[in-house]
Formats: structure tokens, C-alpha cells, sequence
């Protein structure tokens, strides 16, 4: 299907069309960026390389992995609360972080040279990935769209970043848990950054998981957030820079197959992943503010499910039902709710993503 102005929807595009401007953005932004920091774009230790490499192989393992998962009858299974349109979707394989996410985490720990950074990094990756893939696994064995207990599930997340945070004790200097602030400020919390460390583990991981209900909408937008904070660590560390730049590409290669209409979802296999990977590599670097504004797409979905339940709870009435704040939450669902297409919404979620990306790399300068 080809661009069109409708003028009642605005400008209408295909999914892979909006992919493919996504892939090109990134592309692109990746080469001014390496060119701008005097790295060469075709080196191991760079963003374009690793990036154009993992989206091309992501993107050729899913032609072999996508019919496995429907060979395996990994459907997956559709809320019957949520949006009506969403209930054709039932059936298609979930489960898809089982091959971007460790292309990724491959690519990554060979291009750093096994840096010790980008195997703790990717350790936590995998680590929430396998939290995501129990969850996935015991939705599709129960036939139901309920898996594990959100306690179990909670409590594997922060036993996970308590061991991160234990390295990341026993490893990094002290002034770790000084948190850098613009304007060359910084903000020294001593012992109390530690259980913000666990807390932004657990709640990046949860975030980017609620964002992941549309096709294409949490893969595109973790692309953006990670390849802007991959430019951002560069100067300090290299090899995450690289994991940043592979797992960035791996996004966007899932991208061919996880576009509108979507052959395939990242389940909580990917979503749990990607989001403890923005935080362990904010952490690991000093980065949680730029990693605030990064993902702040993330954040607002976030805020939309707290709002939500917390009004429904303060308008219950005698007959135990309460006044809904947003027709449907997260907030990508009440879009849809009003009228947006998913590729509305999608498109826009990826501007916004970008113009923060924009932001974030502009006031890292100061």
C-alpha cells in the first residue's frame, strides 16, 4: 500500500513503509553520528556496523524462526477486554524474543572484545528475558492470557537486579552512586541509589512491557531510545555503546516480521528483556536521567495504567464499580479506543520517541 493523504485520517501509510522510514531514520542518524564522533562507520566499534548488521540478521533468522514458533503453536492469546479489533491478531506467535535478543547479546560480546561491562549487561538481559519467557510459556500452557503470579514475576525481577546491583557494588568505584545531572551538576546519594538502581530495573523492564501492545510500537521505540543512548555512553564506554548500536539493530530486523500486520510479538520474552537492558546500561553508565527522558514514552503508558486504576478505585460506587479515566489503558489503547488506526498511533509514538532522542543527545552537550 502506498502513502496517501485521506482527509479524514490524515496521512495513511503501510507498515512496512513506516518500518522502512524507521530503519532509514536510524540509518542514517546512526552514520552522522559516528561521523560526527570521528569513528568509523564500517568498524566493529561504532553504532552503523553493529546496527545494519543485527537488523539484517534478526531480520533473515525470523524467516526461519517465525514458522517454527507456528509450528510449535505459540499463538498467542488476546484479552477479550481489549480492543475488538485486536481479536483477529489471536494465533500469531509470540514468544519472538527468543532470536533478536540473543543476536543481539552475541553480536555485542563479540564486537566489545567480551568486555566485562557488555557481559553483565547482557547477563540482565537474558536474565529478564528468561522471567519474560516463563510468563510466555505458562500463558500459552494455560490458554489463558494469565501466566505467572505478578508476585513470583515481581519477585524474579528484583532477585535479578539485586545480583546486578551486587555487582555492580563489588565492581564499580564508589561515585557510582553519584546520579549526574545537567549543567555538570550531580546529585550524591550514597547508599540510597542502590534501591533506585533495583527500582529502575524493575520499572523500565514493566514499562517497556506495557508499551508492547500494538505491532511494531515497543520494538521501533526501544530502536530509537537505544541508539540515542548508545551515542550518549560512546565517550565513556565503547562496548556499551556497541551492545546499545547491536540490540538497537535487533529491534528493527524483529521490525520486518513484527510490523503492522504482525507475523510474529516479542511476548515478555522481549519487552522484559529490552527494558532491563535500558536500565542496567543507564545504571552502568550514570545515565538515568537522559535515560528518563529517553524513555519517556515508556513512562506516560506507564502513568496512563496508574491513573487509570487509581480513579476507577477512588469513583467506586455501592455497586463496586468506578468511573474510568481513560476509555482504555494503557494510553496506546485509548488512542485506538478514539479513532486512531494502530499506524497512527505507531507513527506518532515514533516521533515522539525521535524529537526525545533529539533532545536527550542536545542537552548532553551542556
Amino acid at each position: 500500500m502506498d502513502a496517501k493523504l485521506s482527509p479524514d485520517r490524515g496521512l495513511n501509510i503501510s507498515g512496512i513503509g513506516l518500518v522502512s522510514l524507521l530503519g532509514a531514520g536510524l540509518g542514517v542518524a546512526a552514520l552522522i553520528l559516528d561521523e560526527t564522533a570521528n569513528r568509523l562507520p564500517w568498524q566493529g566499534i561504532s553504532l552503523t556496523l553493529p546496527l545494519l548488521f543485527c537488523a539484517m540478521t534478526t531480520a533473515a533468522i525470523g524467516y526461519w524462526v517465525v514458522p517454527m514458533l507456528q509450528f510449535l503453536k505459540t499463538g498467542q492469546i488476546i484479552r477479550e477486554d481489549g480492543p475488538q479489533a485486536h481479536l483477529k491478531k489471536a494465533g500469531t506467535p509470540t514468544m519472538g524474543g527468543i532470536f533478536f535478543v540473543p543476536v543481539a547479546v552475541i553480536a555485542a560480546c563479540i564486537w566489545s572484545g567480551f568486555a566485562y561491562e557488555v557481559l553483565a549487561v547482557s547477563a540482565l538481559t537474558l536474565s529478564y528475558g528468561l522471567i519474560g519467557w516463563i510468563d510466555d510459556w505458562q500463558i500459552l500452557r494455560r490458554k489463558s492470557n494469565k501466566g505467572i503470579s505478578p508476585r513470583i514475576k515481581l519477585a524474579l525481577q528484583i532477585g535479578f537486579a539485586a545480583v546486578f546491583c551486587l555487582w555492580m557494588i563489588i565492581s564499580q568505584p564508589y561515585n557510582i552512586t553519584n546520579i549526574a545531572l545537567p549543567l555538570g551538576l550531580s546529585l550524591p546519594l550514597g547508599f540510597l541509589f542502590w534501591p533506585l538502581a533495583g527500582f529502575v530495573l524493575v520499572a523500565e523492564s514493566n514499562a517497556t512491557n506495557l508499551t508492547d501492545g500494538i505491532d511494531g510500537l515497543a520494538a521501533g521505540t526501544v530502536a530509537i531510545a537505544l541508539l540515542a543512548l548508545g551515542a550518549l555512553v560512546a565517550p565513556t564506554s565503547p562496548g556499551l555503546m556497541v551492545f546499545c548500536a547491536c540490540l538497537s539493530g535487533s529491534c528493527l530486523g524483529f521490525l520486518a516480521h513484527n510490523r503492522n500486520p504482525a507475523r510474529v510479538f516479542m511476548g515478555d520474552t522481549g519487552s522484559l528483556a529490552l527494558g532491563g537492558a535500558l536500565a542496567a546500561v543507564g545504571l552502568l553508565t550514570n545515565s538515568l536521567v537522559a535515560l528518563f527522558i529517553l524513555t519517556g514514552i515508556f513512562f506516560v503508558e506507564t502513568l496512563s495504567v496508574m491513573a487509570q486504576v487509581s480513579y476507577y478505585k477512588a469513583t467506586k460506587g455501592p455497586d463496586g464499580k468506578g468511573k474510568r479515566l481513560f476509555k482504555m489503558a494503557p494510553l496506546h489503547h485509548h488512542l485506538e479506543l478514539s479513532g486512531w488506526s494502530e499506524l497512527q498511533v505507531v507513527g506518532v509514538f515514533y516521533t515522539i520517541g525521535a524529537i526525545l532522542a533529539i533532545v536527550t543527545l542536545t542537552i548532553a552537550k551542556f
